[in-house]
């Protein structure tokens, strides 16, 4: 984004000339718009001077405003703060004006900035809450009301967490409340430098801490990036002089490697047919700081990316299939965040492309529509409670139901604050939870088996894919399926993975403390120790096993032995025995072993003890299975323990004609149990159809043949 509202008078990040990303309008002397503020209103009707630059960065972004709202915000704010002078010397005015100029940069509408001019007019002059709202209507009245008590908060390591938790209520509730203080933050440590080094480290150390994960999470990068520009220079001097070096000796470089594959690019994408805007993205200091960290040694193309804007989302694709065909790729460094946007509403392809010398250039491709939300986040989505009329043009947002303040365009991680919030079952629980949240800046996304996603934390367990998918139904969770084979609930997730999630259906199911231990969301942490909260005798002690049986468990016979007169081995008048191991049956593949005594055991090719035979020199034997149709075999089934489950399933199994020879149930495990049966069949062929039936049965989740190792 611009700085032209930076005061030339502090110190402050200096941006080198290639940094520009837009062609630059004169630089802006808040000393001058103070001298035109203290002249006095202008004529009734005509729009002050003092804002003629914020009228003129408004229109670029809404070609048809009324400017009329912010003619008479900006006679009220500059009455009203008249005689008020910054700690800098400069009149007061001068602070409502650059912040109502970024965020006109950024294409707030004009709500909005009409907030903005009035935002410390309630909390430092005469003016009340009233007179807002007859003068500019109640939305108005509303952010300035949402800033005021902004400005109450100490985000600081005292800050009371209750009123921290209004605060970000009131995010919630509109995000243009956050977007006017961001703003206000990001001015203020423009013009930091006239405080104290003390107390400068202080604001540096809250904003690094709260203000910029907010910021992005609601999606805004152009305020992020500058505030963490500005925060390194503060906490960081020696690192931030280093870096700045790095870039002044870069842009002072006679050749630059990314122009050149920028126009490579462009070539590619002129022969393709395909209109598309190459632009150079130099890197801020911070990120520059962190590649140098990463890579050591920097090159000319570490200094910047290159942005590829189109006009279509098909438009990307073309754009990554050509550069992909005619420069060579950097697999590695493929995303897809158009498919699967970002918890902070973030699109765009990224891609990278190598050189013959070796210079890697980052591209990212987006459209314009991307590349403006990308930058300002919320900001950029106009106002959520406007008519359809007044909303940007590829964004209609829906009108309130009833009412009710439901902001369409927050995204996904400000929704799921509401819900935390209002679960947590004390202010402070909801605090350190929400600090841990907010140290998190990179998301995963797993899939669900309907093809849903789910956007988690880096670090994310199954535990955290339970609460996200089921809120506090996934106390019920027994276990889940990460691609495809069964997993422990504490399992860490990648980026990538599909996870389904295996549900209980008692409804009296409890979650287990130690899931604590493996949740990293607030939906998860905040819902277990809510019901630890209200559950104290069973967060003392381990619930009572829910598997115990209505009737006893079947005392484990001696087994019978083990012969096989199904099986025909290639050693006359030999015994052979099925192997308990892997209990095969017909028409299991099968290959057999000569034993001590000249037995032959019989095993199913795959057996895990096939390979252990065949290291320690068993001689094989030929085996093949004969006429007899009946067979014993050994199944295993996975469980959450239920009142009467045994019961159900061994009735079940007698429906299906199998004879139990011997039944062993494990004591529970988190929830799950596992039995162990052994049953004859008379007919191989209905193996199929008797696990069929075991697994209708209600809270069994899996069954399959014993693979004893």
């Amino acid at each position: 984004m611009s700085a032209e509202a930076t005061n030339p008078a502090t110190p402050g990040p200096v941006v080198p000339a290639a940094a520009v990303r837009r062609k630059a309008r004169p630089r802006i002397d808040l000393r001058r718009l103070g001298r035109a503020a203290l002249l006095g209103n202008a004529a009734r009707g005509k729009l002050p001077d003092a804002i003629g630059h914020v009228a003129e960065a408004h229109r670029a972004h809404y070609p048809d405003a009324d400017l009329e709202p912010l003619r008479r915000a900006y006679v009220l704010a500059e009455s009203s703060h008249r005689g008020q002078m910054r700690k800098s010397g400069e009149p007061y005015i001068t602070h409502p004006l650059a912040v109502t100029l970024i965020l006109a940069e950024l294409g707030a509408e004009t709500t909005t900035l009409t907030a903005s001019l009035l935002h410390d007019t309630v909390e430092d002059t005469e003016v009340t809450l009233d007179q807002v709202r007859e003068e500019f209507g109640e939305e108005v009245r509303y952010l300035v009301d949402g800033v005021t008590k902004l400005e109450k908060v100490d985000y600081g390591a005292a800050a009371e967490p209750e009123t921290f938790r209004k605060m970000l209520v009131a995010t919630g509730s509109d995000v243009r409340v956050m977007s006017i203080k961001l703003a206000d933050r990001l001015h203020n440590m423009r013009t930091l430098g006239v405080m104290r080094p003390e107390k400068q480290e202080r604001i540096a150390k809250v904003t690094r801490d709260v203000l910029i994960p907010l910021a992005e999470r609601l999606g805004v990068q152009a305020l992020k990036t500058e505030l963490e520009d500005l925060v390194f220079a503060i906490l960081h001097p020696e690192e931030y002089e280093h870096t700045r070096g790095l870039i002044a000796e870069n842009a002072a470089r006679a050749d630059d490697p990314l122009a050149g594959i920028a126009d490579e690019v462009r070539g590619v994408l002129r022969e393709a047919d395909i209109p598309a805007e190459v632009l150079i993205r130099p890197r801020h200091f911070v990120s520059v700081h962190r590649v140098s960290r990463k890579r050591g040694e920097l090159r000319g193309a570490d200094f910047g990316r290159l942005l590829v804007l189109v006009n279509e989302d098909a438009d990307c694709y073309a754009v990554l299939g050509e550069l992909h065909t005619c420069l060579t790729p950097v697999v590695s460094e493929f995303k897809d965040f158009i498919a699967v946007p970002k918890f902070n509403l973030y699109q765009s392809l990224h891609t990278a492309v190598a050189r013959a010398d070796g210079q890697v250039a980052e591209v990212l491709i987006r459209t314009h529509q991307m590349h403006k939300v990308a930058e300002a986040g919320v900001v950029a989505l106009g106002n959520p409670y406007a008519p359809a009329s007044d909303a940007p043009v590829s964004e209609t947002p829906e009108d309130p139901a009833d009412g009710e303040r439901a902001d369409p365009t927050r995204p996904g991680w400000l929704s799921r604050l509401l819900d935390w919030q209002k679960a947590a079952p004390d202010t402070d629980t909801f605090w350190s939870t929400l600090r841990e949240d907010l140290a998190q800046d990179r998301e995963i996304t797993v899939f669900r088996p309907d093809g849903g996603t789910l956007g988690l934390p880096e670090g994310a367990t199954c535990v955290d894919a339970a609460y996200a998918q089921y809120g506090e139904d996934a106390h019920a969770c027994i276990g889940a399926r990460v691609n495809g084979r069964l997993a422990t609930l504490s399992t860490v997730l990648r980026d990538g993975d599909t996870v389904q999630l295996l549900m209980g259906q008692d409804p009296a199911s409890e979650p287990s403390r130690e899931w604590l231990e493996h949740a990293h969301t607030p939906a998860a942490r905040i819902a277990i120790q809510r019901w630890l909260a209200t559950h104290p005798d069973s967060a003392e002690e381990p619930p009572a096993p829910a598997a115990v049986p209505t009737r006893p468990v079947p005392e484990p016979q001696a087994p019978a032995p083990r012969t096989a007169s199904a099986v025909v081995a290639d050693r006359p008048g030999a015994t052979v025995r099925l192997a308990g191991c892997c209990t095969p049956v017909p028409p299991d593949e099968v290959t057999g072993f000569v034993v001590r005594g000249g037995a032959v055991t019989v095993h199913r090719v795959e057996c895990a003890a096939v390979a252990h035979m065949k290291s320690t020199g068993r001689p094989e034997a030929a085996v093949s299975w004969g006429d007899s149709t009946g067979c014993r075999v050994t199944l295993v089934a996975e469980s959450f323990g239920r009142p009467h489950l045994l019961a159900d399933l061994t009735e079940a199994m007698a429906q299906e004609g199998a004879e139990i020879v011997s039944a062993t149930v494990e004591p529970p495990s988190q929830q799950r149990v596992r039995h162990t049966y052994t049953v004859e069949l008379p007919d191989a062929a209905h193996l199929p159809a008797l696990m069929r039936a075991m697994r209708n049965v209600p809270g069994v989740y899996d069954v399959g043949r014993a693979q004893h190792q």
